[in-house]
């Protein structure tokens, strides 16, 4: 609009231009794609879910290791429990920092088959664990929030054995996290086959490039892993893989050898499989899934066999828009913690169901959380058609960025993030982190993180851009650390919160606009997203006061109304679908002392219970209004739409332009007749670059 102006001025002035255990499996989908997931059959065993039959044991003395639990102590106090389940589902104050518990299992140890071995799998364990196998000490693992494996040496076959889990969730001000501090298995657990080579980190990705027409060219599969030798000789793998498409029942095959591997050795597996004919892309009208079973096979034997479902689709940027399948995308949405009363994190089937009912409902087409969301959300959203917006838990970590060790550990969560996320056609992006510094440009530590977590993304998933979250302030020059990134999300709070001094204040919603636009002129080739923005809203009251269920709904409007004007930004995700628990005593920006504060983040459209707020309606009505493909519209694509403002200044301008015209043409018709009337003698007149009008 600006440039516009400037234009029209111009015109006026020419009139008379993880750390931890080996993480085996990419999620579910790495181990055979859930507990469904690895096929049985003449070749090797099935995974076998292990969610009844535990106890559990308190310990917030932290006595449990003096006291010989590891061992499988039968004493007192243990208790009955099935799995996924946390320590304690209240979020009460005293709990916030943590504790010590105990997860016992005795179970009956698979046959034993030649060249087989097992290992137990966890999806996730917060924070940290240790495990014990028949009294000793089998594998540990720090990181909360990526899964990983266990291998089970010198578990009896046939004969009873006791896993034992010590779970420590204890921890300090960092790492900063904007949740509340869940402790225990808080995921599914299973016992996984491991044959005499074991297929690690299993990838099926996409490559497709698509114009900004919608016309997109051929489509391959890419597959992705690594290949260990567990046998006691050298030996070659190969893996092959059969792709059934969706409704026609098409198959297409392809397969790669690896070279010969020693013992306790590896080699990449990495090749692509073209799909013949026209591809069935996935979209969120039309969730197309192609079935994928992987069989990895050595000495002719199959040693490992994985089913998934995949899809095929293209996540692209172009001219700083985002598309999907050659089709730009708005989208709008809400994000989620897992965090449901009485369970926390640990989710059910049903709850999962909930979930995506409750997002179906208010007409989301994308969600995002701060971490890797459970993999059965992720199948679920691969099946109803809604985008991800995945992200690594690296949140507010800049003072945990600092020395390459750490580094490394952040990059570790990261690489198991995409990992695991990577085979859902559901992940629209890999986010690497979310709210660090502004100025990464300063910050030599935070921007070597950075620039390494592009590449890390890259490298794992090219099918879909590398993202960053902002936080989101204006008044700060360009970050070239950015132009590592094909995506970036804002994390809107101008209206709510009141950021820093001036210039970098949030306190006013008008200031939205003008800092997106600014945005969108440093970073004219990123596409973004509002990945945040929301209102806590708990009480009745005028529009005009904060913590109103009227302010939230009015907050949401009027940002809404914002971005509509803004054709250059791809979409909106709304800070949250339901309320969670967050730490104690919280205060969510409405500064309101008349208002308790407690330990539930009160943005959510629906309460902690579940129960819709006014708001809802709102949010509801306008992502229903909302084309996820927006046509052309009146204004050139990535440019700026006129608000009113704009729109008063460009009439003023225009009939200035009418004025100046008339009476150019006025003046002109007088001073032919004054010449034609008047002294026979006339000057003429030159204007120098050097001089105001002189006469000669």
């Amino acid at each position: 609009m600006a440039k516009l102006a400037c234009l029209l001025l111009a015109g006026l002035l020419l009139v008379p231009a993880g750390a931890g255990a080996a993480k085996r499996g990419a999620g579910a989908a790495g181990r055979a794609g859930g507990p469904a997931g690895r096929a049985g059959g003449p070749g090797p065993p099935v995974q076998i879910p292990l969610r009844t039959g535990w106890d559990f044991h308190p310990d917030p003395g932290n006595a449990g290791l003096a006291a010989g639990w590891s061992g499988g102590n039968r004493g007192q106090g243990w208790q009955p429990v099935s799995l996924p389940r946390v320590f304690d589902s209240r979020p009460l104050p005293s709990l916030f920092w943590g504790t010590a518990g105990w997860y016992r299992l005795t179970f009956r140890g698979p046959s034993e088959r030649p060249g087989f071995g097992w290992a137990m799998r966890f999806e996730q364990v917060r924070r940290t664990a240790q495990i014990w196998l028949n009294g000793r000490e089998i594998g540990a693992h720090t990181d909360p929030y990526v899964p990983f494996d266990v291998p089970l040496s010198g578990m009896r076959p046939g004969r009873m054995n006791t896993i034992v889990v010590r779970v420590d969730n204890r921890k300090g001000v960092e790492p900063r996290e904007g949740w509340w501090n869940w402790g225990g298995i808080t995921r599914p657990v299973y016992l996984v086959p491991e044959g005499p080579v074991v297929l690690n980190d299993l990838g099926l990705t996409s490559r497709l490039s698509c114009g900004t027409d919608g016309s997109c060219g051929p489509a391959q599969v890419v597959v992705d892993g690594s290949v260990s030798n567990r046998a006691a000789h050298p030996t070659s793998t190969r893996v092959s893989v059969t792709l059934r498409a969706p409704g026609t029942g098409q198959t297409i095959t392809g397969d790669a050898t690896t070279p010969t591997v020693a013992p306790g050795q590896h080699a990449t597996v990495h090749f692509s499989i073209p799909i013949r004919g026209t591809p069935r892309l996935w979209a969120p009208e039309h969730p197309n899934l192609y079935t994928a079973v992987v069989r990895t096979l050595a000495g002719g034997q199959v040693a490992q066999k994985d089913t998934l479902n995949i899809g095929v689709r293209s996540v692209e940027v172009h001219s700083g828009l985002l598309y999907l399948n050659g089709r730009r995308l708005d989208v709008r949405g809400a994000a989620i913690q897992e965090d449901v009363p009485g369970r926390g994190p640990a989710l059910t089937n049903g709850d999962m169901d909930t979930i995506v009912a409750q997002l179906k409902a208010l007409h989301a087409n994308v969600t995002r959380a701060h971490y890797l969301l459970n993999p059965g959300l992720l199948d679920r959203f691969d099946r109803a058609g809604i985008l991800v917006w995945s992200q690594a838990p690296i949140y507010h970590r800049d003072d945990l960025l600092t020395t390459p060790a750490q580094r490394a550990l952040a990059l570790a969560t990261l690489r198991g993030t995409v990992l695991a996320a990577r085979n859902h056609p559901s992940v629209l992006t890999h986010s690497v982190a979310n709210e660090l510094t502004p100025e990464p440009d300063k910050l030599t530590s935070t921007r070597d993180y950075l620039v390494a977590a592009a590449q890390t993304v890259r490298a794992l998933d090219p099918s879909v851009p590398a993202s960053l979250d902002l936080l989101s302030y204006p008044g700060y020059p360009r970050q070239s650390t950015y132009d590592a990134f094909d995506l970036l999300g804002i994390n809107n709070y101008f209206g709510w919160y009141a950021g820093k001094p001036d210039p970098h204040s949030t306190a006013r919603l008008a200031d939205l606009r003008p800092y997106l636009n600014r945005m969108h002129s440093l970073y004219p080739h990123q596409a973004m997203v509002m990945t945040e923005y929301g209102a806590e809203a708990t009480v009745n009251g005028p529009a005009t006061v904060k913590q109103t269920f009227a302010f939230q709904s009015d907050y949401i409007q009027r940002t809404l109304d914002v971005l509509g004007q803004l054709p250059f930004m791809s979409g909106a995700i709304y800070w949250t679908l339901r309320e969670f628990a967050v730490k104690p005593n919280w205060d969510g920006g409405a500064n309101r002392t008349d208002i308790a504060h407690n330990s539930i983040h009160h943005k959510g459209l629906l309460t902690y219970g579940g129960q819709r707020k006014p708001a809802w309606s709102t949010a509801e009505q306008l992502f229903a209004a909302t084309a996820l493909y927006p046509g052309p519209g009146a204004f050139p694509e990535g440019a700026p739409a006129p608000g009113p403002a704009d729109i008063l200044v460009l009439s003023a301008i225009l009939l200035a332009l009418a004025l100046l015209v008339g009476l150019s043409v006025w003046s002109y018709v007088g001073i032919r007749r004054a010449l034609r009337d008047s002294v026979p003698e006339v000057r003429a007149w030159r204007m120098t670059p050097t001089e105001s009008s002189q006469p000669d």
